[in-house]
């Protein structure tokens, strides 16, 4: 019995460890595990945790940065980042209070802020591939100018007395969830489908592995930068417009801070700085799981200082991470 205990013991052990590495290679399964240990400490600690209408200001809140997150996303398997978005959804939402305001039609308005996104974001893509710039250098200077530009058109006073209507887009429900929240699901799964699927989106993880092999296999590497920028510029516009049709104005000084949540998201989620991994689903869990950090917080009554600081250290702790496992590949 004991001889084959110990037989039995060398098999088992490369077996456990194998799935010890799959669930850890796999961040989606990872993101899950922590995600489902909070919620069963937190209804622990808070009965009112695990009530709906907690569950629901989560993920109404969460919502924009679960938009913006896509984008990201893509944008770091590409090789590359854009730290405006906070900027380019504030200036966004204040274009479009301006122009309801005005007197324009909601779905002009609308449009309107969409294509300022994009413009940013396609300006993004053009400093960093036209120019050469880095994309830190040139999404700070763009993040800057936005940021300005939506204070100067508004001398640093948000934007009310919306049409009624308009709040349909933010506050609405469909069947007991709210709009802004099936808006975010169906943009999550219609993203993760593309980049899994489509020609296109793959192309962002040869250009982030191999930037000069992209090229050699035929891929225009700079276009497909400028799209991404683009589109990424696009989707922090949506989430400033659906952010001002939640709150009913156009906030100048909306979304100060939350490219830093994103791109912790999206590195949880198993994006790398580096390029060529990551996937839409892992960065919203990544959105969902710092979601849930700031919601455990507040319901312990901690502080908002401590709240940057825990993100900022969550943020440190999942790039060491990340630098850790592809030294272990390697």
């Amino acid at each position: 019995m004991t001889l084959s205990a110990q037989s039995s013991t060398p098999e088992r052990m490369p077996l456990f460890r194998r799935g010890l590495k799959a669930f850890v290679d796999i961040r989606e399964l990872t993101l899950i595990a922590l995600i489902v240990t909070i919620i069963i400490v937190m209804a622990n600690l808070n009965p009112y945790f695990l009530s709906f209408s907690n569950f629901r200001a989560v993920a109404v809140g969460m919502a924009p940065t679960a938009i913006i997150v896509i984008g990201m996303a893509i944008l770091l398997a590409s090789g590359g980042f854009d730290l405006s978005v906070g900027s380019v959804m504030a200036l966004s939402s204040t274009v479009v209070a301006m122009l309801l305001l005005a007197g324009v039609p909601i779905p002009v308005a609308v449009l309107g802020g969409l294509i300022l996104g994009a413009i940013i974001g396609v300006l993004n893509g053009l400093l960093v591939t036209g120019l050469g710039i880095n994309p830190l250098i040139a999404t700070l200077g763009t993040m800057s100018i936005a940021r300005g530009i939506a204070l100067v058109l508004t001398e640093g006073f948000s934007v009310s007395s919306l049409p009624a209507s308009f709040a349909w887009i933010g506050k609405a429900d469909i069947g007991g969830f709210p709009v802004i929240v099936l808006v975010t699901i169906l943009l999550v799964v219609f993203f993760d489908l593309a980049v899994r699927h489509t020609r296109f989106f793959r192309q962002a993880y040869f250009i982030g592995a191999n930037e000069k092999a992209a090229m050699l296999s035929g891929i225009h590497v700079t276009h497909v930068r400028i799209i991404l920028y683009g589109l990424t510029g696009v989707l922090a516009a949506l989430a400033g417009v659906l952010l001002a049709s939640r709150l009913m104005s156009g906030t100048p000084t909306a979304g100060n801070g939350i490219e830093l949540q994103v791109l912790a998201a999206a590195v949880i989620g198993g994006a790398s700085l580096r390029g060529g991994e990551g996937t839409i689903l892992g960065a919203f869990l990544g959105v969902v799981f710092v979601a849930l950090i700031n919601n455990t917080m507040t319901m312990l009554a901690v502080s908002i200082y401590w709240q940057m600081i825990v993100i900022g250290g969550v943020l440190i702790c999942a790039v060491a991470l990340d630098m850790l496992i592809r030294s272990k590949r390697s």
